[in-house]
């Protein structure tokens, strides 16, 4: 990226060809770079025998082998200061992320410069997550070095795949959300779109996950011991201001303003990385913030008084900012953390915008048609507030002007049909942190309510309804609807969602801004990571039938593939590649856990994050409801049973206690099972720890059967269920989220669904809570019996558990679609009997994926929310 800045001052430019001074105009960097105003200027002023210079010297791309090596040679033995004989892979990693990262650097300059000079509208992503995974396995793949790097690095001595390993997960998320995030920065690079993504550069990232004694134990995640793929930005440092008081003053001109001072300053540090697109020369950045304190790391002063403690507490309570996704919120502590950490990432963000936009010298009124913001759920919401703010006491704007150019900027990303995961924050939290911005809400709430009065002059409840203040004790602010008003559209991720949310939690905004305010973009993955890198013997096989990798680029092309449905050479061809994806993991297993798994079993698979709408208690239910019946069966019937490994994999929330008791209950139960020699291997159950992408990538591959069985109604989409499928797995999944729409591509014939519909949903639970006693599954209830017998380790440990499904009510309905659950598994064990069936199933599913990729659903947010429009950048063959 470029580290020209502010143009030089009027008057000291020397005529174009006479050199001045040492050797050129010297140049400061401001925060966001050049305009390109500046740029033309600058170029004007710098001599051609310099320019002349420069080119002939500037950097170049290594295009080979051989040169890719001597890269690699030179960063391990300058830049780590190692040499042949001690270069380990730890090194050899180092010095092949530095030679990879050079070549990208050249191209991330490029893009944006060109996208600057081309001055287009670009959209702004802010996600509180971006779940990226490895950089270097990406890299090579997207910029077409993958094969270059495995012959380079095997002359010098080593194996690609072990390089690879050596790198640490981004520990920069958690889930859907942020790998979401991930795959749409991925697709807005390989489309050309010019974009930026915002997020928070977290220390430990939420935390590692250990499993102790059976049991759920966060430890920190050190991801950042050594991480080539960031750019600290020093020089780009932002002061947000916490705290404080609100005055009132009058400029000089009469007019009345509001002042907020007096508050505690944190600074944010940039942090770049470069996203590289796959195909083409487009590189945008994803810029991340990291707390530090104003006033310094130290103060000398408090230690040489002898407060060393003291001395430090400044620095420790402003990067405590960044240190932690998600900080635990059930203290009042960890609360105003997580409002800390929101405000920051977006307040430092827009900063950044608004600096950037003021370079192009346009009237405010054009903001919209420059610059698009997306919130990737209610996050960022802050951000319209914050922005409101910047226009009317820093910029000076009217306020009703200014409020129309905030509503036709930001787009607002829905991800839960929860009313309960909607967030809120105490009025006295915010008036205490954020005090000019909860004066701000105040008038936008105010401004809307009077519109809506306007509109329904006798519905005062609907008042009630929509605000963005709810009544209680204390007040609260509803942050989703603050995002509803503050935006000019509003999309859900799946159809099944968004007709939800326009039915049920948003229903008063539908009437009150109408339906065009509220569409639907189906999420999609990219299927460069999630098919190429993590599946290349799959993905090869199905180039060998499309006739290239285009598919890559357009998923709609695996439609070839229902021509050889029906080819055995190629049914068993497809059938071997999964079986070594299978064996693949099975020696992760046994590598980590010491627990051998048969690969010719049927793998059952559910990783995702752990929540009881997710419903992996329904999941390890089923399983001890298998395991029993196996027990009571000879050992003639127990021969005709189809083998199973029952795979599960996520994290709990620190405070989520029910959560940690699902994962208390699956190991429990893979302690039992798995040492049981009467059942012979029939079973198999395996927690895998601290799940995350890279390890996605060797367990989805390997996938027989996963599992999307959360309540009907309450999936927003899901993005598991679209990775599993296009690796040659099929689904067992309840009507919900994404699982509808994958059924009406694939049909129904390729999919295992169970479970009642969304729209009886509401009616189970009034009958759980108010109706008469409704009885428990009788296969449920012989469940719960061997868990209360102690079979599974103290009863007492899961009586949470037992009782969230009788005087808990059974919120999730897990009673009523358990034996739906139990006998759609049985489907699947028959289907499984019958390899070539299965086969056709897989192979027809991944031929009718093209409608889930991130590049779709790239293309409809340009069209259809955005604005924007491609860059003119080279694409590679």
């Amino acid at each position: 990226m470029s580290s020209l800045s502010n143009p030089p001052i009027p008057g000291n430019i020397p005529a174009p060809g006479i050199i001045e001074g040492p050797f050129r105009p010297k140049h400061r960097r401001t925060h966001t770079g050049f305009g390109v105003r500046e740029i033309k200027a600058v170029e004007a002023s710098i001599p051609q025998p310099l320019r002349e210079t420069w080119r002939k010297l500037a950097a170049s791309e290594f295009t080979g082998k051989e040169s890719f090596q001597r890269e690699v040679v030179r960063h391990v033995e300058t830049t780590l200061a190692r040499s042949i004989y001690n270069c380990d892979d730890n090194a050899a990693y180092s010095g092949t992320a530095l030679a990879i990262r050079d070549n990208l650097v050249i191209k991330w300059n490029k893009t944006q410069q060109q996208q600057t000079l081309q001055d287009q509208k670009r959209v702004y992503y802010l996600s509180l997550e971006f779940l990226m995974g490895r950089t270097l396995d990406n890299a090579m793949l997207n910029t077409g070095l993958k094969d270059t790097a495995r012959e380079g690095v095997s002359e010098l001595g080593f194996r690609i795949e072990d390089i690879i390993d050596q790198e640490h997960d981004a520990a920069l998320g958690n889930g859907g959300l942020g790998r979401l995030a991930a795959c749409f920065l991925d697709s807005l690079a390989t489309l050309n779109y010019p974009a930026w993504g915002y997020g928070l550069r977290y220390r430990y990232g939420i935390f590692k996950q250990e499993i102790i004694n059976g049991f759920q134990a966060e430890v920190p995640d050190y991801w950042l011991d050594f991480n080539p793929w960031e750019f600290p930005r020093h020089d780009v440092a932002i002061d947000v201001m916490f705290y404080g008081v609100v005055n009132k003053t009058t400029d000089d001109d009469g007019k009345k303003k509001k002042v907020w001072e007096g508050g505690e300053i944190v600074q944010a540090i940039a942090y770049d990385v470069p996203i590289p697109g796959y195909g083409t020369d487009c590189t945008n950045n994803l810029r991340l913030w990291s707390s530090k304190p104003s006033g310094g790391e130290f103060d000398f002063g408090k230690f040489n008084s002898g407060d060393y403690e003291g001395s430090i507490r400044d620095q420790q309570r402003a990067e405590t900012i960044s240190a932690v996704l998600y900080p635990n919120d059930n203290i009042d502590a960890g609360k105003e953390l997580r409002l800390k950490q929101q405000y920051f990432w977006v307040a430092a963000s827009l900063h950044d915008i608004v600096r950037r936009f003021k370079k192009s010298h346009r009237p405010w009124k054009e903001f919209p048609d420059q610059v698009a913001i997306q919130l990737n759920d209610t996050h960022p919401t802050l951000a319209i507030v914050e922005l409101q703010r910047i226009f009317i006491d820093i910029e000076n704007l009217e306020w009703d002007e200014a409020w129309q150019i905030v509503t036709r900027t930001f787009g607002y990303t829905n991800h839960t049909v929860l009313p309960e995961a909607l967030e809120k924050w105490s009025v006295p939290l915010v008036q205490n942190l954020l005090p000019r911005h909860l004066q701000i809400i105040y008038d936008i709430n105010l401004f809307f309510l009077q519109s809506v009065e306007r509109k329904f002059p006798k519905d005062r409840d609907l008042l009630r309804r929509v605000s963005v203040v709810e009544e209680g004790t204390p007040q609260v602010l509803r942050m989703a609807y603050l995002a509803i008003i503050g935006s000019h559209k509003v999309n859900g991720v799946a159809e099944l969602h968004s007709d939800l949310i326009k039915a049920t939690i948003f229903k008063d905004f539908v009437d009150i801004f109408g339906q065009d305010k509220f569409t639907n973009v189906t999420n999609g993955i990219t299927p460069r990571r999630w098919l190429h890198q993590a599946n290349p013997k799959l993905s090869h096989l199905i180039a060998s039938k499309v006739g290239s990798y285009d598919f890559l680029r357009d998923l709609t092309k695996l439609n070839v593939l229902e021509q050889s449905v029906d080819d055995k050479k190629f049914k068993k061809e497809w059938m071997e590649i999964k079986l070594a994806a299978k064996v693949k993991l099975a020696k992760y297993i046994k590598d980590t856990t010491q627990i051998a798994v048969n690969p010719h079993s049927l793998f059952d698979i559910q990783v995702k994050r752990i929540h009881e709408y997710k419903r992996q208690q329904m999941n390890i239910f089923g399983v001890i409801y298998r395991y029993l019946r196996l027990k009571e069966m000879t050992p003639e019937e127990r021969k005709k049973q189809v083998p199973r490994t029952s795979i599960f994999g996520g994290k709990a929330a620190p405070g989520y206690w029910m959560a940690k008791t699902i994962i208390r209950l699956i190991t429990a139960v893979g302690e039992v099972v798995n040492k049981d020699d009467e059942i012979n291997g029939l079973l198999k159950v395996i927690f895998i720890e601290d799940y995350n992408v890279s390890k996605a990538e060797i367990i989805v591959p390997a996938s027989d059967i996963s599992e999307h069985i959360s309540t009907a109604g309450t999936e927003a989409s899901g993005t598991s269920n679209m990775k599993f499928v296009l690796n040659g797995g099929l689904i067992i999944g309840t009507c919900d989220g994404a699982n509808i729409e994958i059924t009406r591509e694939i049909g129904e014939e390729n999919i295992f669904l169970l479970g009642n519909l969304a729209e009886h949903v509401e009616d189970l639970r009034h009958q759980h809570r108010f109706g008469k006693d409704v009885a428990m599954d009788p296969k449920l209830r012989e469940v719960c019996d061997a868990i209360e017998a102690g079979r599974f380790g103290p009863e007492v440990t899961y009586s949470g558990l037992i009782a969230s499904l009788t005087i808990g009510f059974d919120y999730y309905l897990v009673s009523d679609d358990f034996s739906s659950y139990i006998a759609t598994q049985d489907l699947v064990d028959e289907a499984y009997r019958d390899q070539d069936g299965w086969a056709t199933k897989s192979i027809t599913s991944v031929a009718r994926m093209g409608f889930f990729s991130a590049d779709r659903a790239i293309n409809e947010y340009a069209d259809e929310i955005w604005s924007i429009e491609p860059s003119d950048i080279k694409s590679r063959p």
